[in-house]
């Protein structure tokens, strides 16, 4: 069964295995003690970390182990902000980095702090220049993804780290995506990843923090790790972790030129076969092995279940996905299309065969789930078309408001209006992402009895 989505946990790495097998049998004991055993385990520590600082780029003192990558950012963050609390309590950060770091921004600002969002443009890159801005002289931390996880578009790391010390304020960057295809160019100040998306086991982080960086470890001391990672390593998983870095590191740059050519097949071939979609992200700056488009008049849950029913495993930031019934804050930044999305991220060593059956069978799929939801298909202009129209979708979640605002349309002479009545936060974004794409005029949203009325202008 053809895994794709790798953005979320790739497959354990052979080497990782191997190493965590062999770590369990040789670094089981406790690596502070000074016995054979505790020694043993101490270089299999020491081994890993120089291993994973080489990777990083920073030095073996600078870098400890965490639980998970989730801990690494927010141990940085907290250590970061506490050691700079004379500064100010201030952090910028962009509109589409990871949940951990918008949580813990969130966080922040409950206890007293605040922050700034830098918006994205279209392909959710950030700006330079607007991140600038962002910046203020209480800014004690700012924050920015090398990559981002759903769409693949690789930020300006380099050009904000250089703004950011020109302005004093150390940079945190999450690499958690980009970090098994290549080191995070550019003077950043602490740096967070991520195993299991490199192909290590899930439950090890890390966390770099370089030298002169005011850092104050938040939480009860500790005295592993340097103080900034409490409990006792887990060090047959750091071993494997550190192995499968290197490892995947040594296969990144054919990897690399490999997945790119079969995501490129894939970007294309969607855009010719699905009509009405819209691939997001910047199609250069990007992950290799990542892809998301957005399929108007498509639920994503039935979607995803029905492409797992035929074999692959893929997901979405979809809000027919999510448990909150919200567009992926991410698709909502960047402003795009939110229904019917889909992410692939293709594993090391993907057959290019399985990708050729996915393409097959994508098509298909997508026009079973449009007919069972009702969706429009082309018709011929109506003889007598009404001045204007409204659609009540109240209570109903994507993609229906768009799939009933696309059916009506043609019903409305050129110049006038369509207005959807609709209660679902996805509409929001949904709605004018159909006009766009359609080359309609959105107007504009206004208020209404329940949920919203957003106003569309048939201009063809």
């Amino acid at each position: 069964m053809p895994y794709f989505d790798a953005a979320s946990a790739a497959p354990l790495h052979p080497v990782a295995r191997q190493a965590l097998l062999a770590a369990l049998d040789e670094g089981w004991a406790d690596p502070a003690r000074l016995y054979r055993e505790g020694r043993r385990a101490r270089l299999l520590l020491d081994a890993a970390r120089e291993a994973a600082a080489d990777a990083v780029g920073c030095r073996p003192d600078e870098l400890v182990f965490t639980s998970s990558g989730t801990t690494a950012v927010h141990a940085g963050i907290a250590g970061a902000l506490s050691g700079r609390r004379r500064v100010g309590r201030h952090m910028a950060l962009s509109a589409v980095e990871h949940s951990s770091v918008l949580h813990t921004a969130a966080a922040h600002e409950a206890a007293g702090g605040s922050f700034t969002e830098v918006p994205v443009e279209r392909s959710g890159a950030v700006d330079p220049a607007a991140y600038a801005t962002a910046l203020r002289p209480d800014t004690a931390l700012a924050c920015l993804q090398s990559a981002n996880h759903e769409v693949g578009t690789e930020q300006p790391v380099e050009q904000v780290a250089a703004l950011c010390a020109e302005a004093g304020v150390p940079l945190l960057v999450d690499a958690a995506q980009s970090l098994g295809w290549g080191p995070v160019a550019g003077g950043w100040s602490l740096l967070t990843g991520s195993a299991h998306k490199w192909g290590g086991p899930a439950g090890v982080g890390l966390l770099a923090v370089r030298k002169g960086v005011r850092f104050a470890p938040q939480g009860p001391a500790g005295e592993r790790e340097s103080g900034r990672a409490p409990g006792f390593e887990n060090l047959p998983a750091i071993v494997a972790a550190a192995a499968s870095l290197r490892a995947a590191r040594d296969e990144a740059a054919a990897e690399a030129v490999r997945l790119r050519a079969l995501v490129d097949r894939i970007r294309s071939v969607v855009a010719e076969r699905v009509g009405d979609v819209e691939v997001v992200g910047d199609p250069e700056r990007r992950l290799p092995h990542l892809v998301t488009f957005s399929c108007l008049y498509v639920d994503g849950e039935t979607l995803l279940h029905e492409l797992d029913r035929h074999g692959f495993s893929v997901s979405s930031g979809s809000s027919c996905t999510s448990s909150t019934l919200e567009p992926s804050h991410v698709l909502k930044a960047m402003g795009v299309l939110s229904e019917g999305n889909v992410r692939v991220s293709l594993p090391l060593g993907t057959a290019e065969a399985d990708v050729d059956r996915f393409l097959e069978v994508l098509p298909g799929v997508i026009a079973e789930v449009r007919e069972r939801l009702g969706a429009p298909v082309p018709v011929a202009p109506s003889p007598a078309p009404v001045a204007s129209l409204v659609v009540d979708a109240l209570g109903r979640r994507c993609p229906i408001p768009v799939i009933e605002l696309a059916k009506v349309i043609g019903e409305v002479p050129v110049g006038a209006t369509v207005t959807v009545l609709a209660d679902d936060e996805a509409a929001r974004l949904d709605i004018p992402a159909w006009c766009e794409m359609r080359e309609q005029e959105y107007v504009g949203e206004e208020p209404a009895d329940r949920g919203s009325a957003y106003v569309v202008r048939r201009l063809s």
